[in-house]
């Protein structure tokens, strides 16, 4: 049997018709307008022509052509055109490509709807390759943006995406990728690191999160809002040859510096000219570095600026002007009625006493001849700049020196010859004393002074009377031991206090970030505040003797507060001090929450075993939200466990203070695992007994949480 011959199709053929002989369909299905404007669409047209043809049909009269023809397909390229033909920018005979359909197979309204649903978008990454050939054709952000209608960082999104890892963009073509993902590897032009990132988390889906990708991205990176960043400036790093990594898709704050090095090296630069522009000011040194540990002032005196003296004009312009605004004052406490001239004019008076008030501080000359400057960067990435330190040893340099003048006279005297010591002697009746004193009475007969154990005797003796007295004055007794306590602070190395109380004060300066705690800056604060008020030591007893009660009462607690140490150290065991030291702060009311701590990846749960992280938020959140963390890696694990122990008010055991008797069993041992660094990844360190009990799933097994409250978690990140 003969075979079928295949029915071969007749295409539609292409006309050039004049466009006033075209008329838009009412039949066309698109009827909400969507994507780029007529406007828009107009002028691509005039740019590059009309590059798809409109489908139409010709009008029919009778069984006969009219010469008319319909668009049922292409209504909107039909109304550019129109537009243009309105802006007198085309002819309106101008021949338009037509796809003309006479086969009368399907209906006008099946054209319309199979031109529009069987078109097929670009995918992606298409758009983003075919931005990026445009941009080597040396079209830039603006003019393509202009091109297609999109705003130029919709351009420079794309141009990013298009120069991820080739690697990368094959797999996400292979929809193994998501652009959210591509989207975070863009942050960074290193294609190997980006590859790297890739297959270190391609087998965790809990490590896929654009997040984590950026986090990996810029681990080595120093965020733009970072204070060295700020010191040095995006434009000087730029310029030394550094890069910065930028998110177009997200707020990135700046973006990242990427060369870390780079940027050490120019904040070491910049603070080492700024520290000498500093010292050329008459300082005799200068310190100066991103931070110093806290307690680096430790031992050393400060010197304070003191209002700038006026000269004598000044100071006749300022009595000039007190006097008159006194005069006019008075005069307008007696009039009846208001007068704004004379209101403005004690205004304008009252604006330059001010000013006479508020006088530049400057320090003296000898003083800063003796003394130095710390520069470091404060938060915002300014210099700071704390001035007026006195080192120990430039102190002695300059008693030595004041001595060695008695020092210099004392060797003279006692290398005096008898010629000398006759000249010094006493002379009477033109006699010398001492060349009649073998004549006189011997000189042991003499006035002697008295024997030291004698005079250790007496002493004593008024030690104990004095100290009996003092006890008998109690409000004397409390200005004698906090002139005792201000010495030592505040004056380090004077000791013209009776009273044998020795105040030993930790500065701690081994702890990373102390210093920017919000209490070592509030007992900064206080101790500078009180230190500004400070008289010479020798006048220290009258100036307590001079404050007010509240105020004396401050400053002691002030100065004791400096001695209390409850640190654990494991090769000094106080357990009494330490005990002494939560029942001080039971008695006043002292939480560690209150106080403002709470547990973060820095301070605690980034320094300790994935098992105590587990524990802490099962304690505080419970099992549910222990389990929704336990699988995870450790870092990982810490970010997420930060969040959910945020508010929660948990502790750990050093900072508690109301520990039952397991938990203070346990408590020497705390320090050591809340260092403990070396633990393996995948191991889990052994409980103490207070944490003993269900530790919920082990880290290698796979748990599944309630899908909303993972979703939830996840998109805390």
């Amino acid at each position: 049997m003969a075979k079928n011959a295949i029915q071969k199709i007749t295409l539609n053929q292409a006309e050039n018709i004049p466009f006033d002989k075209l008329d838009l369909s009412q039949k066309n299905v698109r009827r909400i307008k969507n994507g780029v404007s007529i406007e828009d669409l107009a002028a691509d047209i005039a740019r590059r022509g009309l590059i798809q043809s409109l489908n139409v049909r010709p009008e029919l009269k009778d069984g006969a052509e009219t010469g008319r023809y319909e668009v049922p397909a292409g209504g909107r390229r039909f109304s550019a055109l129109q537009l243009l033909v309105k802006r007198k920018e085309m002819a309106k005979t101008a021949p338009t490509p037509c796809i003309v359909n006479r086969s009368g197979l399907t209906s006008m309204e099946d054209d319309s709807l199979a031109e529009n649903v069987h078109r097929e978008n670009l995918h992606p990454l298409d758009q983003f390759r075919a931005f990026k050939a445009l941009s080597e054709q040396r079209l830039d952000v603006q003019e393509i943006a202009a091109r297609y209608f999109v705003s130029p960082n919709t351009v420079r999104q794309r141009l990013k995406l298009a120069n991820v890892s080739p690697k990368l963009l094959d797999l996400y073509e292979q929809d193994e990728i998501r652009l959210e993902q591509l989207m975070a590897f863009s942050i960074s032009e290193d294609h190997a690191r980006q590859e790297q990132v890739w297959e270190r988390i391609s087998d965790n889906s809990n490590m896929q999160e654009p997040y984590y990708i950026r986090r990996l991205l810029t681990e080595t990176t120093v965020r733009a809002d970072d204070r060295r960043a700020v010191y040095v400036g995006a434009e000087a790093y730029e310029a030394a040859g550094g890069v910065i990594l930028r998110d177009l898709f997200e707020q990135d704050s700046g973006g990242w510096f990427q060369d870390a090095a780079l940027l050490e090296q120019l904040v070491f630069e910049k603070l080492k000219v700024d520290a000498e522009a500093i010292r050329a000011d008459g300082w005799k040194w200068v310190e100066a570095a991103i931070s110093f540990p806290y307690g680096h002032t430790s031992g050393m005196r400060r010197v304070y600026a003191e209002p700038e003296e006026m000269s004598a004009e000044e100071i006749a312009r300022h009595d000039t002007v007190k006097a008159e605004y006194d005069a006019l004052d008075a005069k307008y406490a007696e009039m009846e009625e208001a007068d704004e001239e004379i209101e403005n004019k004690l205004d304008e008076l009252g604006a330059e006493l001010d000013a006479f008030a508020d006088r530049p501080y400057v320090y003296d000359p000898a003083q800063k001849a003796i003394a130095g400057v710390f520069v470091t960067l404060a938060a915002n990435g300014k210099p700071q700049i704390d001035a007026g330190f006195v080192r120990p040893e430039d102190e002695l340099r300059v008693e030595t020196d004041s001595d060695g003048e008695a020092d210099d006279a004392d060797p003279d005297t006692s290398n005096r010859d008898e010629d000398d010591d006759d000249a010094d002697a006493v002379v009477v009746n033109g006699r010398s004393l001492s060349q009649t004193s073998e004549a006189e009475e011997p000189e042991e007969e003499g006035i002697k002074p008295l024997p030291d154990r004698l005079v250790f005797d007496l002493t004593a003796q008024k030690t104990l009377a004095l100290r009996n007295a003092l006890a008998g004055d109690v409000d004397i007794a409390f200005v004698a031991v906090l002139h005792a306590l201000v010495l030592q602070v505040f004056y380090r190395f004077a000791k013209d206090s009776c009273l044998e109380i020795d105040l030993v004060s930790n500065s701690f300066g081994q702890v990373q970030g102390l210093a920017e705690t919000p209490w070592a800056k509030e007992i900064a604060e206080r101790h500078e505040a009180w230190d500004k008020d400070m008289p010479d030591s020798d006048k220290l007893w009258d100036f307590l003797l001079g404050l007010d009660e509240a105020s004396r009462k401050a400053l002691f607690a002030h100065c004791a507060s400096l001695s209390l140490n409850a640190v654990v150290e494991p090769w000094n065991r106080r357990p009494g001090a330490l005990a002494h030291a939560d029942l001080l702060a039971g008695t006043i009311g002292f939480d560690m929450v209150e106080a403002g701590w709470s547990p973060t990846v820095d301070n605690y749960l980034g320094r300790v075993t994935k098992a105590r992280i587990v524990q802490a938020v099962r304690e505080a959140r419970g099992e549910d939200s222990a389990q929704l963390i336990d699988h995870m890696k450790k870092d990982l694990m810490a970010r997420k466990a930060a969040r959910l122990l945020d508010g929660s008010s948990w502790l750990p055991e050093p900072l508690r203070l109301d520990v039952d008797d397991a938990v203070a069993d346990a408590g020497e041992s705390v320090a050591d695992d809340v260092t403990d660094e070396a633990v393996p990844e995948g191991d889990v360190a052994e409980l103490p007994a207070y944490l003993a009990g269900d530790t919920g799933p082990s880290a290698d097994e796979e748990v599944t949480a309630d899908g909303e409250d993972t979703d939830h978690l996840q998109a805390a990140e």
